[in-house]
């Protein structure tokens, strides 16, 4: 099993056609069941021609038609991004996952209101995407550096993400799934709703957790895990005093009134019982310190 995506879900991409779009498609593509999971494009100049076999159409609605996808990749310039996850939402996609970075925060809140009462799920925007190791990956992630495996993995922040799975992979350790939730002031999935999937999630063993200063969804998530978690999770924040040349995060992650700060959240985390570790070079054999 696995959380989001796995070799029965059906793809599209939104912004095909564009130089990001072209490229990270064709590079889904070419990854495990890849082939037969990618199966639409949308570029509403551009119906009627088609991308390394995959078809294109002119809506979203369309493709899901004709095609049977349920799941979109949003690769559409900032400008335009918002409403591309809001056609996918009205079409009925199951699954968004937005890459773009850079929309503006005025039209995500737009976005995330229309979509008050959808079933739709979105992760991102401004996020690496969504990897099932050695089933499917969504997104802009490297496919080589992830092998399949009982351990998942949710961040903020994507180079931390690459970092723990990197660290995971080093100590012989697969991944069940990867989530990227992005680190914008507004968007989708949230640490707290990715870890009840895991948790629920019968091929995941442990999690590894990575958040960033800002906020208070790291706090949210490590109560819940201390009421309802069964199985052990390892935490670390983006921004936190680490060796020279660790410190990551987004730029975009701001402290508010004294509040979201990383010791404030490594904290919380660790009063939780999170085991928690102040250097991002250390994920992986925490987490390791952790399996029974």
């Amino acid at each position: 099993m696995s959380i989001l995506i796995d070799k029965n879900t059906r793809v599209l991409t939104q912004g095909i056609t564009g130089k990001t779009g072209m490229f990270h498609t064709k590079m889904s593509q070419a990854y495990a069941n890849g082939p037969n999971c990618y199966v639409a494009g949308v570029n509403p100049k551009k119906p009627g021609e088609s991308f390394e076999g995959i078809p294109i159409f002119a809506t979203v609605k369309e493709a899901r038609e004709k095609t049977g996808a349920n799941a979109s990749v949003i690769y559409v310039p900032p400008p335009f991004a918002a409403a591309a996850i809001d056609e996918a939402v009205e079409a009925g996609i199951e699954l968004v996952i937005c890459i773009t970075e850079g929309i503006p925060v005025r039209d995500m809140i737009r976005t995330r209101y229309k979509m008050q009462g959808s079933k739709t799920i979105l992760v991102g925007p401004n996020c690496p995407g969504v990897i099932t190791p050695d089933e499917l990956k969504i997104g802009i992630m490297p496919g080589h550096i992830h092998k399949k495996g009982r351990i998942g993995v949710v961040s903020r922040s994507g180079t931390l993400t690459y970092e723990a799975v990197g660290q995971l992979m080093e100590l012989g350790l697969g991944q069940s799934s990867c989530v990227g939730i992005g680190g914008d002031p507004v968007n989708g999935l949230k640490h707290i709703d990715v870890m009840k999937m895991f948790n629920d999630d019968p091929a995941t063993e442990a999690v590894i957790m990575v958040g960033e200063i800002g906020g208070s969804d790291e706090e949210e998530c490590a109560r819940w895990i201390k009421a309802n978690m069964k199985k052990p999770v390892v935490g670390f924040i983006a921004g936190v005093t680490a060796p020279p040349g660790k410190r990551m995060g987004h730029a975009g992650a701001i402290i508010s009134g004294g509040k979201g700060t990383a010791q404030e959240k490594l904290a919380v985390m660790e009063s939780c019982g999170i085991k928690v570790t102040m250097n991002p070079a250390e994920m992986g054999r925490t987490l390791k310190s952790v399996l029974k």
